[in-house]
């Protein structure tokens, strides 16, 4: 599959083709509109992804440009404008899906394998000739069973005669298709040696030497079945191995990204000294916009989402065209200062939320899968149990969607999950619903609920439906790995509130000095603050006031707890821009369900 990649972004344009390239596809990459748009004239490309801002022509008239041209091959918009009005556009001009940066590297992989899929619907999901298979999702590659070792462009070779199985192929194509435009054509020698290399591997699995024949002066093409047909089969089982090379070739990027983002922050500190003087012109204003443009949509991808928002922010104020004052210089030197620490610190790994389907009944686990795309959630197929087994070894999955259908011992996993440390959530689905049957009805619910199933779903439930519980058994999952901040001179009270929180699974942080509270709430990066009100140096609630008046942290829920909650001290609480108070001497359980009600609502 060869994919266009039209990015201004070298750094990031340069990390998703690494991805990509290590999927086994071929990327090439444009740099402005105009230069993707001349690449599309020469070259033959299965897939699209544009950034809408670009410089030259932009995303949405090259959009538009290539429909209007009669183009068909999918186009994946990637824009860093997350409103209804500019997806709207993206999608009037003819582009097929969009994705908002910062993006999840993984995602963006799925969102191309779920388009690829749906613009070649006559391809089957696992391609198959005569006893050679070949399963484009997994990158998996058998003859009569047996696995074949394949290069990255060995398999894209194989890829290529399976997906046209009658056609001969030349030299020149098969350079065309599969080898990028930036790198230099490889000598006929190398084609001819990655065929060699080829046909070996399928001769050690038990194919003819001549399994891929050469039609001289022609090419390339598979050679003729006689007497087997070729038919489609099931997707295969998830290869681990696929998972873990993505994950490392995003973390090599990532690094790569870090050592040269530099000059993008250096540029913005040479803007903002210019601007602080009043000494910024239009040239390095344009430049520094641009560069807080790229960072925005690149550093979420990157595993800094905050940073992101930082970037957005210094772009918003270097737009300012009159004279800013003092005040907004220095909020100006503040956000640079605070986006190169946050450079500084371990990116965040994200994550979709991972769900383990177990089940073989293809029908249900397709439209479960069709459905998960829609909803942008990551989905593993396990077809048995054993196979299900190695997948949540490897991936610890977020929650398992478990058909009880499958084998007897089922709910032996719904036990062994539920007592892990942590727990793997199991919901059930079945179509057994007999209440005469000794394994059916009530007893079955009651084996499931004893086991630890958190829920019992029907397989005839639309996959919308059952799609939305798995949603809220992660909902519930994120609020227990929430991040709570307690600021309190009593190191009693934050001995109570530890024992109270760490069992949830709350990651705490707790801090008695208030004169550190402001590089402790930007290191430690919290979901909910909890504060007491009287405090030496600075109280409860000028530090609820400080928060509220920065345009970051606005939004972070506060709660105060504290000794005497006269009426006095509740207005004031609340004047300050408090979401909840209550008394230090609350129930446990009633202190935990505020909080828990807080961090939910955050």
């Amino acid at each position: 599959m060869r994919i266009l990649l039209v990015e201004d972004d070298d750094l990031l344009a340069q990390a998703v083709a690494t991805a990509l390239t290590k999927q086994n596809y071929v990327v090439d990459i444009a740099v402005d509109g105009e230069a993707g748009w001349e690449l599309i004239n020469v070259c033959n490309y299965d897939l699209i992804l544009l950034d809408i801002v670009l410089p030259k022509l932009d995303g949405i008239t090259l959009c538009r440009q290539l429909r209007q041209s009669g183009y068909q091959m999918l186009i994946l918009l990637l824009t860093a404008k997350d409103t209804k009005t500019d997806k709207v556009i993206g999608l009037d001009a003819g582009a097929d899906d969009y994705v908002v940066k910062p993006f999840d590297f993984q995602e963006l992989s799925a969102r191309i394998r779920a388009l690829l899929r749906r613009g070649n619907t006559s391809l089957p999901p696992v391609l198959e000739w005569g006893e050679l298979r070949l399963d484009p999702s997994t990158c998996e590659v058998t003859y009569a069973d047996i696995s074949l070792n394949l290069t990255a462009k060995e398999f894209s070779l194989l890829d290529l005669f399976l997906r046209n199985n009658q056609r001969i192929f030349s030299r020149s194509t098969i350079v065309d298709q599969l080898w990028s435009t930036e790198k230099d054509p490889p000598e006929e020698n190398t084609i001819k040696s990655h065929i060699k290399s080829l046909r070996q591997k399928l001769k050690a699995a038990g194919a003819n030497y001549d399994f891929i024949e050469t039609v001289y002066g022609m090419g390339y093409r598979l050679k003729a079945l006689e007497n087997e047909q070729s038919c489609p089969k099931p997707e295969s089982e998830i290869d681990l191995n696929q998972q873990q090379i993505l994950l490392t070739a995003i973390a090599q990027d990532r690094e790569n990204f870090k050592d040269k983002v530099g000059s993008r922050i250096a540029v913005l500190k040479l803007a903002a000294d210019a601007l602080r003087k009043g000494k910024l012109d239009a040239q390095l204003r344009q430049k520094a916009e641009q560069e807080a443009h790229k960072l925005a949509g690149s550093l979420g991808s990157f595993g800094f989402p905050k940073g992101s928002l930082l970037a957005n922010e210094i772009g918003d104020l270097l737009q300012i065209q009159k004279p800013i004052s003092q005040v907004k210089c220095f909020y100006l030197d503040n956000l640079l200062l605070e986006l190169q620490r946050e450079l500084e610190k371990t990116p965040v790994e994200q994550t979709q939320g991972l769900l383990l389907v177990i089940s073989n009944d293809q029908q249900v686990v397709e439209e479960l899968r069709n459905e998960a795309e829609n909803q942008e959630l990551q989905v593993k197929i396990a077809t048995n149990i054993a196979t299900a087994r190695s997948i949540i070894i490897s991936l610890n999955p977020d929650v398992v969607l478990l058909d009880l259908d499958i084998e007897k011992d089922s709910l032996k996993l719904i036990t062994e999950l539920s007592q892990r440390t942590p727990q793997i959530p199991v919901l059930i689905f079945t179509e057994r619903n007999d209440f005469s049957d000794a394994w059916g009805g009530l007893r079955l619910r009651l084996e499931v609920a004893r086991s630890g199933g958190r829920a019992f779903l029907q397989k005839s439930m639309p996959p919308s439906q059952i799609l939305e519980s798995v949603a809220q058994v992660l909902q519930q999952n994120r609020i227990t790995e929430a991040r709570v901040m307690v600021v309190d001179d009593d190191a009693q009270a934050l001995t109570v509130i530890r024992q109270t929180l760490e069992p949830l699974g709350l990651t705490l942080k707790t801090l008695e000095d208030p004169r550190d509270f402001w590089d402790t709430l930007t290191e430690f990066s919290p979901d909910l603050l909890i504060l007491d009100v009287e405090m030496p140096h600075i109280n409860g609630i000028e530090l609820c006031q400080v928060v509220r008046n920065d345009p970051y942290w606005k939004l972070l829920p506060v709660l105060f707890l504290v000794d005497n909650l006269s009426a006095d001290i509740v207005e004031q609480i609340f004047a300050s821009g408090a979401d909840d108070c209550a008394n230090k001497n609350i129930k446990q359980s009633q202190l935990i369900t505020r909080i828990l009600n807080r961090v939910k609502r955050r």
